[in-house]
């Protein structure tokens, strides 16, 4: 039952690794208010502005190549 204690600790006490960690939390805690924010209030613009129409003409255009010709 010591091994386990003494791996624990050796565990516990190893900070390798923490400034990446570190690293990685701080790029999330920046990155995630502007993904929220380009979700909830910018996407909804671009889609509507750049995505759809473009979408609704290559429906429309792959409608009329469709069609069958008599």
């Amino acid at each position: 039952m010591s091994r386990v204690w003494s791996l624990l600790r050796a565990v516990h006490e190893d900070e390798q690794g923490a400034v990446s960690l570190e690293t990685v939390l701080i790029i999330g805690a920046i990155a995630l208010p502007i993904l929220l924010f380009l979700y909830k209030w910018a996407w909804p613009k671009i889609r509507d502005e750049y995505f759809k129409p473009r979408l609704d003409d290559l429906m429309n255009a792959g409608d009329t190549d469709a069609s069958p010709s008599s």
